[in-house]
């Protein structure tokens, strides 16, 4: 069993003396694993950092094996994550979210294209945290999880859009929110596409995201509580100057 693809790393372990053990998310394998000989050693040890973009070769003698890689570097996102706090917060959050919820071996292509979109912006700060953002809602749909901010649950109508319902991720309306308000998620302009989508603004809409990843998602996957990567992140975004 073999296959070559292109992959985002995500994790990287030790393995023996000097082989690793790396997760990868591909563009047509989806998140996947192998043994990379050599992976802890000199040479490779630089190459293999989470965020870096691989052209990889798969091995197996069966296709339910591990298998083992053999991976050469396309691109390096190295720098980049070390350029600012944010651009490194944001490289851990990305590669910690994916290795949360992704399934194994199950491809999501349009997933990929948008994580490498994101992380090719990771030294653009002022782009960055709007471009998380409409990832994390991607990342939300992919999973079965998406919001519905197209018109209110309640009436129908498509204006006046200011809340979120938890149990449905759909829009609420102030005149559909009635005496439930205090109960429902705060829908930000910038989730609607609308506003000049400042930092504070952005923080407020990835707590909303958040709770969706938290207490939908992660309940889904077996509740394991999120990575702390991501708590970082939004703290992070919140407090810019």
């Amino acid at each position: 069993m073999d296959w070559r693809d292109h992959g985002i790393l995500l994790t990287v372990r030790r393995h023996g003396e000097s082989a690793a053990i790396i997760d990868v998310f591909t563009e047509g394998h989806g998140r996947h694993a192998g043994v990379v000989r050599g992976g802890a050693g000199r040479r490779m040890a630089p190459i293999l950092q989470p965020g870096a973009q691989l052209d990889l070769t798969w091995r197996a003698r069966l296709e339910e094996h591990l298998g083992s890689y053999q991976a050469e570097p396309l691109r390096s996102r190295a720098a980049a994550a070390l350029s600012g706090r944010l651009a490194l917060a944001g490289l851990n959050a990305v590669t910690a979210l994916l290795s949360f919820c992704l399934p194994e071996r199950e491809a999501y292509p349009a997933l990929y294209a948008r994580t490498e979109q994101l992380l090719d912006l990771l030294e653009q700060e002022d782009l960055w945290p709007l471009a998380y953002l409409h990832w994390e809602l991607a990342l939300l749909e992919e999973m079965g999880f998406g919001l519905d901010l197209t018109a209110c649950a309640v009436t129908g109508a498509e204006e006046g859009l200011v809340y979120v319902s938890p149990k449905t991720g759909r829009a609420v309306s102030a005149a559909g929110a009635g005496d439930w308000a205090d109960r429902l998620l705060p829908l930000p302009p910038v989730l609607l596409g609308q506003g000049a989508a400042e930092d504070p603004e952005i923080a407020i809409a990835l707590r909303t995201t958040g709770y969706f990843l938290e207490s939908h998602l992660a309940p889904a996957l077996g509740n394991r509580p999120l990575p702390e990567t991501r708590g970082r992140l939004v703290d992070l975004i919140s407090r810019r100057p």
